[in-house]
């Protein structure tokens, strides 16, 4: 399951609701346990049988199906041998591989700095034709300015007291920015109305960046909704996520990276942005609360 927020309100009984995305790699342990159970159930073989069989303790193959444990690969090669399904070794692979990829430590991305994480997502940036971005407190990276990501990206090095190359990573950030005006692409991108006023970087920086907001709002392949703080919510706000296609989500916590790719969670998330661009506004009116934030900087 992809990230569960509690409301404080009464959602509407049709919006998806999400678990916690750290519970996301545990949701999907587990649902990986139950596909190795229905794959040894035909068998015959009791989980005491097929642990004996495979040479493991009995306690191991429990801890594998209720999701305890991760198999390895040579765990699901014994599963697909012993239960007469080596055709489905590929995909359980696959499977594993995925749930490992979904929770990466921003600690551990970070140690070098902050560039090299700016420059691994260029190539899928540029293999996406259809982004869809959803960011509650800060100018989503695609429209921001070199001066304003260096500001934020300043705010992380000194939290994490890490490598600074604040500039070179916000050089990457901002090349990576191509891609908006490269090819046949298209962008959705949603921001919460806090986002306007949260400032980083002095109130030269600030208007820079929101006057170039209105900028690239205006293209023709940009879509761009802001969130009033005063929107009746039929969806709370959420962690920042980015859909890539329908291929995966990436949502970024405080410590940690979580990439979804499972089709229903993905599904989820689609869902969720849809409900949120509902309760945004569009064109005038949302150029009109960037103009606000604009004018309140004096």
């Amino acid at each position: 399951m992809p990230p569960r927020t509690r409301s404080t309100g009464s959602p509407d009984p049709n919006t998806p609701v999400a678990t916690s995305p750290s519970s996301a790699v545990l949701d999907a342990r587990r649902a990986l346990g139950r596909r190795l159970r229905e794959i040894r159930r035909p068998t015959g073989l009791t989980a005491r049988a097929f642990a004996a069989r495979a040479g493991w303790s009995e306690s191991k193959a429990s801890r594998i199906e209720n999701g305890k444990t991760s198999p390895s690969d040579p765990d699901l090669l014994t599963y697909a041998t012993l239960c007469g399904v080596p055709e489905l070794y590929v995909d359980l692979v696959s499977t594993l591989h995925n749930i490992e990829e979904m929770y990466v430590e921003w600690r551990r991305l970070q140690s070098d700095g902050l560039r090299q994480i700016q420059q691994a997502h260029v190539p899928l940036y540029e293999r996406t034709r259809h982004f869809r971005v959803y960011e509650p407190g800060v100018i989503p990276g695609l429209l921001q300015t070199g001066d304003y990501a260096q500001a934020i990206m300043k705010r992380i090095v000194s939290f994490w007291d890490i490598p600074d190359d604040t500039e070179a990573a916000a050089k990457v950030r901002v090349d990576r920015q191509r891609v908006l005006r490269e090819g046949d692409r298209r962008f959705a991108f949603l921001v919460e109305e806090t986002a306007l006023w949260s400032r980083f970087g002095t109130a030269d920086v600030m208007a820079a960046q929101l006057g170039h907001l209105l900028t690239v709002g205006s293209l023709p392949q940009v879509s761009l909704g802001v969130i009033p703080m005063t929107a009746e919510r039929t969806m709370w706000p959420l962690e920042g996520f980015w859909i890539f296609d329908k291929d995966q989500v990436i949502i970024e916590l405080a410590t940690a990276q979580v990439t979804v790719k499972q089709p229903s969670e993905v599904g989820t998330y689609l869902q969720m942005f849809a409900k949120l661009a509902d309760i945004a506004c569009y064109g005038q009116q949302a150029r009109n609360l960037i103009a606000k934030a604009i004018s309140s900087l004096g």
